[in-house]
């Protein structure tokens, strides 16, 4: 019933233009900040692990703009949801359009780190492409239906779960469907290494390395950052990476993982700190949540 009705005041929210809905959902943020206490942890943990440069107040103040960007982006979802293909057209503007023009029609994976704008760069990139990605389902069931068909609005779009394997994967990436893919979380040891991350040891997987060389595939990094105001997200390109992969899959990964730290560096507040990015540790190192 709470689910429900949470998503009813989503959906009455996409009915407001952006200068409204901005100050709500950085209002909402802070009430997530306010009552959840242990994602407050998790990412007081994550960000004083990859910023221990900042003061403690710092770090606070970091948290509490994340938790703000975090609740613009979970209210604004109600546009992806309801809201016609033109406005949200209008609150993702793209940007290096001629990198992936460059390589369009050929085997291409979107390399998309885990920042808050991430739905909405879906939800755009849905608009001008059939695509796959991966789905995870939510422990809601009303949620994870909501989000399964706001995922599938446009075009023909195809979603895997986590455990269907890589074998469907590479054939769709193979037949030139792009792929829309997030591989920077903990998600346990198997199919990991250690990889530093803000000179942390994380818990790394290999798909992006991997699935390119199976695919023979073009990876193109795609990155959705939340505007200021009423000016909604722009998704920007970035130069497909060339002598990738290499023979080196530990060199692959730690390539991956700088070009996500230094886009952290340009927005902080908007990297996923709410994960426990560090759960899986080397062995004989304690556990840090």
């Amino acid at each position: 019933m709470i689910a429900r009705f949470g998503i009813f005041l989503v959906w009455l929210t996409h009915f407001l233009p952006l200068a409204l809905l901005n100050p709500l959902g950085q209002g909402v943020g802070l009430l997530f900040y306010a009552l959840g206490r242990e994602r407050r942890r998790v990412a007081r943990i994550n960000i004083g692990l990859c910023f221990p440069a900042l003061s403690r107040a710092e770090r606070e103040r970091l948290v509490r703009r994340h938790f703000r960007a975090f609740g613009r982006s979970f209210l604004e979802r109600g546009i992806l949801w309801w809201s016609s293909p033109r406005r949200i057209r209008r609150l993702v503007r793209l940007e290096g359009v001629e990198h992936w023009q460059a390589v369009r029609g050929r085997p291409l994976i979107w390399f998309a780190p885990h920042f808050v704008g991430l739905d909405m760069g879906g939800a755009r990139l849905a608009l001008e492409a059939n695509a796959a990605s991966i789905y995870s389902a939510q422990k809601n069931p009303v949620f994870d239906r909501l989000l399964l068909k706001g995922r599938t609005r446009f075009n023909e779009q195809r979603l895997f779960s986590r455990q269907d394997g890589v074998r469907e994967v590479v054939k769709v990436i193979r037949q030139g469907v792009p792929f829309y893919y997030l591989p920077d979380m903990d998600f346990g040891p198997r199919d990991s290494i250690f990889v530093p991350f803000f000179d942390v040891p994380a818990a790394t997987i290999t798909g992006l390395a991997r699935l390119a060389k199976l695919g023979q595939a073009v990876v193109l990094p795609v990155v959705t950052r939340q505007l200021p105001g009423g000016q909604g997200y722009v998704l920007r390109f970035y130069p497909p990476w060339e002598n990738f992969p290499s023979n080196d899959v530990l060199a692959d990964t730690r390539r991956m993982n700088a070009f996500i730290e230094d886009r952290v560096r340009e927005m902080p507040e908007q990297y996923f700190w709410l994960h426990k990015r560090f759960k899986t540790r080397p062995p004989g190192e304690p556990r840090l949540y």
